[in-house]
């Protein structure tokens, strides 16, 4: 089997429904030699009989036991421990929308791109499905943050992320495995550590816009965790005064 040049590390818990099509999609539509590496917090996890069972056809696709602690943050840290690309794509398995902007994500990164950010807030992008509340509260807070710091994204929030392998560790990841938290942090981080960055406009759906793949996890009380962040990511990024990196 060719070397992937790409790994995609997919975070997941239950979302069995919502694998048997996004597993069957990426591989249709993506032409760079690339690995899938499904990772799950439990043993009993109800996505793991469609990982299973859609490798015998296709064996890129891998399922990874995540043994450093449950949460988003340490399924990607296990993910990126289990990967052989040059570049590691982060995204959810309940949205699909992700999938039809890879190819364009490695192209910035075969131009010397180090960081690639999607963004639902930028020209061409869009947010649909899931939990009104979250919406809402994810375009303000972005915006704001966008606004008070100059930062070079639009989408800080969104856990759409495609990076150099080389350069994970780097980031030094230590927020709480609270929702997708950790990839507020990686975007503040990522500006700190002078990474060449650029973003990609997607339209994200959410749970198949609702028709499919369950109800949200989205939890009011999440918000705590993004507040750390937007207020040190606030105070990092000013006192940093980071410059525009995206040409």
């Amino acid at each position: 089997m060719t070397k992937p040049k790409l790994s995609i590390i997919m975070p997941v818990r239950n979302e069995g429904a919502n694998l048997k099509i996004i597993l069957k999609i990426i591989p249709a539509i993506v032409d760079t030699p690339h690995e899938i590496l499904v990772v799950y917090d439990s043993l009993d996890d109800n996505g793991i009989p469609a990982i299973k069972e859609l490798n015998k056809d296709n064996p890129s696709i891998k399922p990874v036991h995540n043994k450093m602690g449950s949460g988003v943050i340490n399924a990607i840290k296990s993910g990126v421990n289990a990967a052989s690309g040059d570049y590691v794509l982060i995204m959810a398995a309940d949205d699909i929308g992700p999938v039809l902007i890879i190819e364009q994500m490695i192209s910035l990164m075969e131009k010397g791109y180090d960081f690639i950010s999607a963004t639902r807030y930028a020209h061409g992008g869009k947010n649909i499905g899931g939990v009104f509340a979250s919406r809402a509260l994810s375009k303000i807070a972005n915006a704001l943050f966008h606004m008070l710091t100059g930062s070079q994204f639009t989408d800080s929030t969104l856990g759409v992320k495609m990076l150099r392998r080389s350069i994970f560790n780097k980031l030094a990841l230590e927020a709480k495995p609270i929702g997708w938290a950790v990839a507020f942090e990686m975007s503040i981080k990522a500006q700190l550590l002078g990474l060449r960055l650029n973003e990609l406009p997607v339209i994200s759906i959410n749970r198949f816009c609702g028709f499919y793949g369950g109800k949200s996890s989205f939890r009011l009380n999440w918000i705590f965790e993004y507040l750390k962040w937007f207020f040190w990511g606030l105070k990092k990024l000013n006192s940093g005064k980071i410059k525009n990196q995206f040409n």
